[in-house]
């Protein structure tokens, strides 16, 4: 049986259909008529059982061939109606390139660098200057020079992070430890600044508490100044200018005596409010007081001759006593929840 010519008749065939198809679908179905598992090549094919064996090498070749021809014919005419597709869409979704487009989601600064900001800004303006007291430092600066004694509760094991690792070149700096606070940026400017000195330290401290007020990572507020004739009455106005300046022109400040080991008088610092957070209608902002003369002498300076203020308090704990701000947990800070943090 001579298969040939109806190889070739179908090759025809299939080249017609193909240059008269219009769209990628009818392409579609031309290639499963002619080269499909039940086409009209594979159906000739089944054929080649009545074809002598001299002839059957050169039919297959020829059938081959015919194949390869509708193939090559059918990836063409894809690409020309492909390309005819995507002009065509194009042409009727044109854009307006000078048409607003949709804004992309902008993330913005945590609350607590804008806090931390504005308590720079604050200062700034006062003639403090902001530095950065070291996170990982030693006992010397944390505790010693602060005046606190060994036996002191906050040197213990249990409220400081301590590691195991001493000063070689310098042994009475003791242990290394996470900064507990940035009072210990107090002790490094006493030490490598004449004064007189006005400055700021705020920075992250570590101590080993979490519940509703406090964190074992949270960021502390330091500011100092110290220079012959320093007084309580700049630091009662250095307070109350902080207070009208971050929580309002009306807030009061009032002092009450305290004990910190690193000044003497020492005062807690309150600060009105109609808040429900409030007892009596204050509430505790932080510590203050006339830096004690042994933290004065540990930095080789004369305390008959110079004196200085301290003042400090939570970052975090500051920012949430902010009017109108209801924030009961102060892990929310933290807890990474964009619906908390867009608020700000």
């Amino acid at each position: 049986m001579d298969l040939e010519p109806t190889l070739r008749a179908i090759g025809n065939q299939a080249q017609q259909a193909i240059e008269s198809a219009k769209t990628l679908e009818q392409l579609e179905e031309i290639e499963v008529r002619f080269l499909g598992r039940k086409g009209e090549l594979a159906g000739l094919m089944k054929e080649m059982a009545s074809v002598s064996a001299e002839d059957r090498p050169k039919i297959g070749a020829f059938a081959n061939e015919v194949k390869m021809d509708i193939e090559k014919a059918m990836e063409k005419k894809r690409s020309s109606l492909g390309s005819a597709a995507i002009n065509a869409k194009l042409s009727n979704e044109q854009e307006d390139v000078t048409e607003l487009g949709t804004r992309p989601p902008e993330g913005h600064l945590h609350v607590v660098t804008q806090a931390i900001r504005e308590f720079t800004d604050i200062f700034e303006r006062a003639g403090f200057q902001r530095v950065r007291p070291p996170e990982v430092d030693w006992d010397w600066y944390a505790f010693e020079s602060l005046n606190m004694p060994k036996e002191h509760p906050a040197r213990d094991d249990w409220e400081t992070f301590f590691m195991n690792a001493l000063s070689s070149e310098k042994p009475r700096e003791g242990r290394m430890l996470l900064t507990p606070h940035t009072t210990n940026g107090t002790a490094h400017l006493l030490k490598d600044q004449k004064p007189p000195i006005r400055a700021i330290s705020i920075g992250k401290t570590y101590r080993r508490q979490i519940d509703l007020t406090h964190l074992p990572m949270f960021h502390q507020f330091d500011g100092m100044y110290v220079d012959k004739g320093v007084n309580l009455t700049h630091l009662l106005g250095i307070i109350e200018y902080f207070v009208k300046e971050f929580f309002g022109p009306d807030r009061k400040v009032r002092i009450r005596p305290y004990h910190f080991r690193f000044t003497e008088p020492s005062f807690e610092i309150d600060i009105s409010t109609d808040s429900r957070m409030g007892k009596n209608g204050w509430l505790e902002l932080g510590g203050a007081g006339m830096l004690h003369p042994n933290v004065i002498k540990a930095a080789g300076l004369d305390p008959e001759e110079y004196s200085g203020l301290a003042f400090g308090w939570g970052v975090e704990r500051t920012y949430m006593m902010k009017e109108g701000l209801q924030l009961d947990d102060i892990r929310t800070l933290y807890k990474n929840d964009l619906r908390f943090l867009q608020q700000f």
